[in-house]
Parts: structure tokens; C-alpha cells; sequence
């Protein structure tokens, strides 16, 4: 999704600028990966060798905070970011077949984005929606008491939306 070297660079010039606030703070590990993944969409095996150089700790560590918190991505996110509940009301009323079909409609699996850039699908434990249960959220748009019907028109209204902004 990037246009090219030029954004590269810049991205590369605003990580060293993070990485440089940061660098003789205590603790400085998570603030530099929040800042860092605001600037790429998610963390890259190569920005986080970056962090790990720039803060004088190993890449173990930095990846290893970066595979606990599930605020931090390892792959890139979609314009429209897709997290489907399935904690324990959303799964009993059917999120789990609700995730296979958004699967399957966008072929991507959990943790992916679409090639276009447009969605990425991930698994939640909860969105605290449970009364509305089973909900997906896209963004910062709830739906609840969907059904695997619900699907396709959901997804095809972002395509629509894709469409008239053009």
C-alpha cells in the first residue's frame, strides 16, 4: 500500500525521529511500537530489527511484546478492519459460521488483508455488544444479531461505498 520510495523514506525518518524521543526512557519499548505501527499500519520484521537497534534490546524482546499485545499487528491492516466477536454469546449464536463466511467472501483468513488493501478479518474475544450478540465491528461501525445471510450485502455496501468515492 505504500507509493513508493519516497514514502519508505519518510516512514524510515519519522521512526528514527520516535525511536530518538524515546531512546533513554525506561519502559520505552511499547510507546516506540504504538507510534511506530500509527506510522506503518502494523510492525514489519524490519521495523521492529529498527526498534530493537535504536533501543539497544534485542529482537526477541521487541517481538515477543509485539506477539503478546493484541494491539500490535505483524501484518498489514485494511482500510476497513474487520473484527468479528467470538466470545462466549456471539459463538453460541453463531459467530464462529459468521467468520467462515466472511472468510470465505473476502478470501482471507484471520490475521490477512484483501490484496486491494480494503478489508482485513481478525478474531476478538469480545466487543462488550453481548445483548446484540453475534456482532462484528468494521472500523468503528457495530453490527449485531447478524446471520451468515447478513454477510455479503454488509460487505458489498463497502465496495459500494469504494465506488461513489471515486
Amino acid at each position: 500500500m505504500s507509493c513508493g520510495c519516497c514514502c519508505a523514506d519518510t516512514k524510515a525518518q519519522e521512526l528514527e525521529q520516535i525511536i530518538a524521543k524515546y531512546k533513554d526512557q525506561r519502559g520505552a519499548l511499547i510507546p516506540v511500537l504504538h507510534e511506530a505501527q500509527e506510522v506503518y499500519g502494523y510492525l514489519p520484521l524490519s521495523v521492529q530489527k529498527k526498534i530493537a537497534e535504536g533501543l539497544n534490546v534485542s529482537l526477541a524482546e521487541v517481538y515477543g511484546v509485539v506477539t503478546f499485545y493484541t494491539q500490535f499487528s505483524l501484518n498489514p491492516k485494511g482500510k476497513y478492519k474487520i473484527n468479528v466477536c467470538l466470545g462466549t454469546a456471539c459463538y453460541v449464536k453463531g459467530s464462529g459460521d459468521i467468520f467462515n463466511k466472511l472468510s470465505e467472501v473476502l478470501k482471507i483468513k484471520n490475521g490477512e488483508c484483501t490484496s486491494d488493501g480494503l478489508f482485513s478479518l481478525d478474531a476478538c474475544r469480545c466487543v462488550g455488544a453481548c445483548g446484540l450478540a453475534p456482532v462484528i465491528m468494521i472500523n468503528e461501525d457495530v453490527y449485531g444479531r447478524l446471520t451468515v445471510d447478513d454477510v455479503p450485502g454488509i460487505i458489498q455496501s463497502y465496495f459500494d461505498k469504494e465506488a461513489e468515492s471515486k
